[in-house]
């Protein structure tokens, strides 16, 4: 009697933990779509990463991490005049079921100081720092791949490379 309650309650214990991560997905704060980072070239120190972002709950980007730069920042691309500028902003709100994009040429999240060229076909880890209402941190891991342009764009494998001096102006940054 003894050996067929343990059985069970193992059995039982085997299917919680396997469902943990499911119910662990499903519970993401984020819900993130369409995520890729440009690829680089050797010499290249910088890139963007792009994804669509529907947070569950009212939430705040404040910043982003990754092994792959030594500095990860939340960044904005605005007309001035008539000259396009980009610079680093500290939180972008995510409205609750709204979907924000993070595209080339608008809000963008740029990895700098790159430790080594990002290669298509390679993944990256970022985590992506969250605010809630209440003022308390919330991380989320993502693995992203590389790419030379965005998923579901035609010819994505056979874009030409990113030279090493084309800066797509990050080189006018003040940090």
């Amino acid at each position: 009697m003894k050996s067929l309650f343990l059985r069970g309650l193992a059995t039982a214990l085997a299917l919680l933990l396997s469902a943990a991560p499911v119910a662990a997905r499903s519970q993401a704060p984020v819900q993130v779509d369409d995520a890729w980072v440009r690829a680089s070239v050797p010499g290249q120190s910088g890139t963007g990463a792009f994804m669509r972002l529907t947070a569950r709950q009212p939430l705040t980007l404040v910043g982003i991490r990754t092994p792959a730069a030594g500095v990860g920042e939340i960044h904005e691309m605005r007309l001035d005049g008539d000259v396009m500028r980009m610079r680093a902003i500290t939180q972008m709100p995510l409205p609750p079921g709204q979907a924000v994009e993070l595209r080339p040429g608008g809000h963008h999240l740029m990895l700098m100081d790159l430790k080594a060229p990002l290669v298509s076909g390679a993944r990256v880890p970022l985590t992506l720092v969250l605010r809630d209402a209440h003022g308390a941190e919330v991380r989320m891991d993502l693995q992203v791949p590389v790419s030379l342009r965005a998923p579901g764009t035609a010819s994505a494998a056979s874009a030409p490379a990113p030279s090493p001096g084309h800066s797509h102006g990050h080189s006018q940054h003040r940090h």
